[in-house]
């Protein structure tokens, strides 16, 4: 038997048909979200940054920001890496800055992407990104590794295109540009960067166009930093720093001290006023190097163990509060020296903390909540 339809009954039925598909796809969305909420797996990637030219090492590790210019290779949410030894594992010869997309293709080794190769070789942890299309790269270089041939170095500028368009250099206020943090506001930033050979942090205000980034003015912030060769690390000296607009605090990770400590008035200080106030100086710590900020408020440091090195607390990650109170820590690698460029992304969602391990060339890169 055919059974006719009126038309209101036709409209009526697809009507129902539709609030059933639809309240199916919701239903669906709604199950992946729980299923992403409630996963047990980490949101984790692992990533050799061992590029063709075989240089090994990575110190430095910036994320590219939110806002930053389209047209170049790189784009908001790539991780940047900068290589401090050439592929004969020498220190202070490396040239490369590889970069990697967390959401796409793993890179095996020698086979991760250069951004940038550079003239000036060891690159540092001194690497970061301008939400106005520009990448900062320090150098610490060396011709045989030790710190008896150990240079000054340079601060680069490069464009998104990975072009250098200009080169800073300072006897004393880049003396060996190790680490750096910027705080930035789009069409101007302040640049705070410590030099491991004279052991001072100086602060650089800048200008930011489409041409460049011009300086207006530099300024030494700190200075009294413990600063000495070594045989593992050629130097040792201030490395990490982590801005506190909010305070205006410039935290400041002295390996040779092995100690933490907070410059009050970071932002307008006309001269250094010393190292700042210690706040943080535990046992968890085995000598500093980069220092970060967390989505939580906390601060991370990686231990380098050059300093109150233990083999049984290798490579470690250390996160404690902005008044001094340990929280956690977990291992790099199980190997000591692994541990040193950290970097995290505080705006957005997605891929929010990278770590690099120097005993396996290779970066982690992480999707963390903000907070436990």
């Amino acid at each position: 038997m055919i059974t006719r339809h009126s038309p209101s009954g036709a409209r009526n039925l697809r009507r129902a048909l539709s609030m059933i598909l639809l309240a199916a796809s919701t239903g669906f969305a709604a199950a992946q979200t729980v299923q992403a909420q409630d996963a047990f797996i980490p949101k984790l990637v692992n990533s050799s940054t061992v590029p063709s030219n075989g240089d090994l090492n990575p110190y430095g590790v910036a994320f590219v920001p939110e806002g930053f210019p389209a047209g170049g290779p790189i784009a908001a949410g790539d991780v940047l890496i900068a290589n401090f030894n050439s592929s004969a594992n020498i220190q202070g010869t490396g040239t490369t800055i590889t970069q990697f997309t967390p959401t796409g293709a793993i890179a095996s080794p020698g086979n991760a992407a250069i951004f940038f190769e550079s003239a000036l070789p060891g690159l540092s942890t001194a690497l970061g990104v301008l939400k106005g299309g520009f990448v900062l790269l320090g150098n610490v270089p060396t011709t045989d590794g030790t710190a008896a041939t150990v240079g000054q170095g340079a601060l680069q500028v490069i464009d998104r295109h990975g072009n250098v368009v200009q080169t800073w250099t300072d006897p004393v206020l880049l003396d060996g540009p190790w680490d750096l943090t910027v705080d930035d506001h789009g069409t101007w930033a302040q640049v705070f960067v410590s030099s491991v050979l004279n052991g001072i942090v100086s602060r650089f205000d800048v200008a930011v166009s489409a041409k460049g980034v011009t300086i207006l003015k530099k300024t030494q912030v700190a200075a009294g930093y413990t600063h000495m060769p070594n045989a593992a690390a050629v130097v040792l000296g201030p490395t990490g720093l982590a801005f506190d607009a909010e305070s205006d605090t410039l935290y400041v990770a002295s390996t040779a001290d092995n100690a933490i400590y907070a410059v009050s008035h970071a932002s307008r200080l006309s001269n250094a006023a010393g190292p700042g106030k210690v706040v943080f100086a535990d046992a968890h710590l085995r000598g500093p190097l980069a220092l970060r900020f967390a989505p939580n408020g906390h601060l991370l440091t990686a231990n380098g163990d050059a300093v109150n090195g233990d083999p049984l607390y290798p490579s470690e990650i250390v996160e404690f509060t902005r008044s001094g109170h340990f929280v956690r820590e977990y291992d790099v690698d199980s190997s000591q020296g692994g541990a040193f460029g950290i970097d995290t992304k505080l705006e957005g969602r997605g891929f929010n903390y990278a770590v690099v391990d120097d005993v396996t060339n290779s970066i982690s890169v992480y999707g963390l909540p903000a907070a436990e």
